[in-house]
């Protein structure tokens, strides 16, 4: 049986996207377009239609994204699903295709998601580039490790005061941090202040504060309140939705008002990088309760142009053999050094599949965690010390919000 693959239409939006709704058991409607509208042009969602009716579909956002020493274009997947009745026809690797080779020609050096099954994406070339990970803390064991004396001043905002001074931090905030993308004011109306009833899982409405140090924006949060008590006793949780701060003092400062709200009995909090500042904050940072998972997945699209994107340490360069099969344009031998990746007569010193950069492109994991788990064939000594020192970042790889 053979199916139809092609972008969308205009008019065929929101139905292209009733597969990965069906898993969320919502339909696809008009409250959805409204969401997803204004920021994933229709013909950025690739479809495979069975005689007429959509089966599988798969999206990508147009971003500018993070990445150690500055920012690269890329492909956000997104609404990646087929129905069960067509599974196992090759549908999701005809979708795969067409959609890196779309990418591919828009000029996206990378592509990246959030896996919805992490046995998934590494079939098609994507390699986990980073952990994240949820909190839960009680607000009795939150004290910092010292003590803090707030600065600055919080309001709250709403949204439409809020767009100017959030973008303002928020692409400040995203420079320091590989993985983060950059937020439209589109993106920010339609997606990260949407409020829709069924996101809030019983609790309130959407807050939003501002905290200003010496007069400008330097931080942000959203999050909103769970309220229950017992024989008057606060039972209920903040539950922080995003928190941002442009600064260190800043992330100090609007840690410290979201741990000191009163009537909640704990603070909670999803999708923080590995290392967040939390973890040397607090006094007893084991009461965190942190749990991890996967977090970010990359794949390069086009490796030369990815590599080049993002800056390196001094260090002495080291040559690798790419495998690819996906995308075979990015196989062979290549020259990674402090001035990037160009391609190379030499003999390889390392031998991998591209999954592999994309697991080490952003910094989330070393050359040498990834040759001990069997993924890097060492061909030369030093090769991987080298690897290391030029692919080393600053910061690991976060991005607050799932796309």
């Amino acid at each position: 049986m053979s199916f139809e693959i092609r972008p969308a239409r205009p008019e065929e939006f929101p139905d292209v996207v009733g597969p990965i709704m069906h898993y969320f058991g919502r339909a696809a409607t008009h409250e959805f377009s409204d969401r997803f509208g204004p920021v994933l042009p229709a013909e950025r969602i690739h479809a495979a239609f069975d005689d007429g009716a959509v089966v599988g579909s798969g999206g990508a956002f147009p971003f500018e994204t993070s990445v150690p020493g500055g920012f690269v274009r890329a492909a956000g997947v997104t609404l990646v699903g087929v129905l069960p009745t067509h599974r196992r026809r090759g549908i999701l690797r005809g979708l795969m295709h067409a959609q890196i080779k779309d990418i591919h020609e828009r000029g996206e050096p990378i592509a990246y998601l959030w896996a919805s099954e992490d046995a998934l994406y590494g079939r098609y070339g994507y390699g986990v580039a980073s952990f994240t990970g949820n909190i839960e803390i009680p607000r009795d064991r939150a004290a910092y490790y010292r003590e803090f004396e707030p600065a600055g001043t919080i309001r709250f905002l709403d949204p439409d005061e809020a767009l100017d001074p959030f973008t303002e931090i928020q692409r400040r905030a995203a420079a320091q941090h590989p993985g983060m993308f950059v937020r439209t004011p589109e993106w920010w109306r339609s997606r990260r202040f949407a409020d829709p009833e069924w996101a809030r899982e019983g609790g309130g409405e959407q807050v939003r504060v501002l905290l200003e140090l010496d007069g400008r924006p330097a931080g942000y949060a959203l999050y909103r309140l769970h309220f229950s008590a017992e024989r008057g006793i606060p039972r209920g949780f903040t539950n922080v939705i995003e928190a941002v701060g442009d600064s260190p003092e800043a992330t100090r400062g609007i840690w410290r008002f979201l741990l000191d709200i009163d009537w909640m009995e704990r603070v909670r909090a999803a999708l923080l990088p590995l290392d967040h500042e939390l973890f040397l904050l607090l006094r007893e940072p084991r009461r965190l309760r942190f749990d991890h998972r996967d977090g970010l997945w990359v794949r390069l699209v086009d490796l030369e142009a990815a590599l080049n994107a993002r800056t390196y340490k001094p260090g002495e360069p080291v040559v690798v053999e790419v495998a690819d099969e996906f995308c075979p344009w990015n196989e062979g031998v290549w020259e990674l050094g402090p001035e990037g990746a160009s391609r190379s007569t030499g003999e390889p010193e390392l031998r991998l599949d591209v999954s592999v950069l994309g697991s080490a492109y952003l910094g989330g994991f070393t050359f040498g965690e990834l040759a001990r788990a069997g993924r890097i064939e060492v061909l030369k000594d030093g090769g991987l010390d080298r690897a290391d020192t030029l692919f080393r970042s600053d910061r690991y790889p976060w991005c607050p919000e799932i796309f």
